[in-house]
């Protein structure tokens, strides 16, 4: 499912128009991206938790050369499935 069909399914679900539906998930998209990015988490019982997961420095190889290379130490956001969530898929 692309973003266009997960608007249009939105949209269907909630009895909304398609800009309304686009409108909510900006603003939910959005309100994720500015709590990870001020350190905090969002948590949303049921369905999971979103964060940021800090990564160390390491060394890798660049698969094309061969050459060794440092890989800067970065933080990346992860999801992690809330227990109601994970057992909708059984």
């Amino acid at each position: 499912m692309n973003k266009t069909q997960f608007i249009e399914a939105i949209a269907q679900k909630a009895d909304v128009s398609k800009q309304d539906a686009e409108k909510f998930l900006a603003a939910f998209s959005g309100v994720i991206t500015e709590t990870l990015s001020g350190g905090d988490k969002v948590q949303w019982a049921g369905f999971g938790t979103f964060e940021l997961r800090f990564r160390a420095a390491r060394k890798g190889v660049n698969p094309a050369t061969g050459e060794k290379i440092d890989i800067a130490a970065s933080n990346s956001p992860a999801f992690k499935a809330g227990k109601a969530f994970k057992d909708s898929f059984k």
